[in-house]
């Protein structure tokens, strides 16, 4: 699954393929949403944010088309009038005079009044969005010695989308690595320079990512997160299982934490 910096790359791009053009086509699959379409015709896209991995796309009728890719969905932009070749099926279709945004193999699609978004079952739940410039490393911080998230593992509480919404696998194992954290240790027995760095790290490597091109090479990654610009972001830990430590030289190890596959140095990580 996309994590939080690549479905905030999507955003961005299918914003700048349709934002604050009139819509000329729309077209959702869910039979909820048919009678929605009408209404949207001629409306504008103000803004395509994200929350964590769903994505909000905010029309200037006062609505937001809530979107999440879960493990299979996938945006893809296309010429006016053009539908690329592939076995995927469609669900979403957003078209201007000149460009079209669409949405592959999701399911979890819903449109809600702006008013009553907050109340959205999943949204509500989630935790700040480690991009959102407003949050800081201090509230980071006070959330690590919240009664609700000490006694969880870090390499479980990384995880939580209630704890900070956004994080993901890859991200787990690089945050731990910058913050020389290992990953078994919970909040509730970090010092308070250990806190620090760890918050810090919490939101560093999650936005070093964003601001990358995408992620250089790495085997396991899907093709349209990878680049091979220099300024891509590059894999310190995860998935390099068996290679050097880059800090240490000591042989990186994979484990499998909280259900999901973690990579750490013992020798850096305490």
């Amino acid at each position: 699954m996309p994590e939080g910096p690549e479905i905030r790359r999507a955003a961005d791009r299918l914003f700048e393929a349709v934002g604050n053009h009139p819509l000329e086509q729309v077209w959702f699959y869910p039979p909820s949403l048919k009678s929605k379409q009408r209404g949207l015709i001629g409306a504008r896209i103000t803004a395509i944010e994200t929350h964590g991995k769903a994505m909000l796309t905010r029309f200037d009728n006062g609505t937001t088309l809530y979107t999440h890719n879960q493990l299979y969905g996938v945006w893809r932009i296309a010429e006016a009038g053009e539908r690329p070749e592939t076995t995927r099926s469609l669900r979403v279709a957003l078209e201007t005079a000149d460009k079209a945004i669409l949405l592959y193999s999701a399911s979890d699609i819903a449109l809600w009044k702006n008013a009553d978004l907050a109340r959205h079952p999943f949204l509500s739940k989630l935790g700040p969005d480690v991009l959102d410039k407003r949050l800081t490393a201090a509230a980071v911080e006070q959330r690590l010695q919240e009664p609700r998230f000490m006694r969880m593992s870090l390499a479980a509480l990384l995880l939580d989308q209630g704890f900070l919404a956004g994080m993901g696998n890859y991200l787990r194992s690089e945050v731990l690595f910058e913050a020389g954290i290992a990953p078994m240790r919970d909040a509730a027995g970090l010092n308070p320079d250990e806190r620090r760095l760890l918050a810090r790290a919490l939101l560093d490597v999650p936005r070093r990512s964003y601001r990358s091109r995408g992620i250089r090479k790495a085997a396991g990654m899907r093709a349209d997160y990878l680049t091979d610009t220099p300024d891509g972001f590059a894999f310190k830990v995860f998935d390099r299982a068996g290679e050097p430590c880059l800090d240490c030289g000591t042989l990186i190890r994979r484990r499998e934490l909280a259900g999901r596959r973690l990579y750490d140095c013992a020798h850096c990580q305490r």
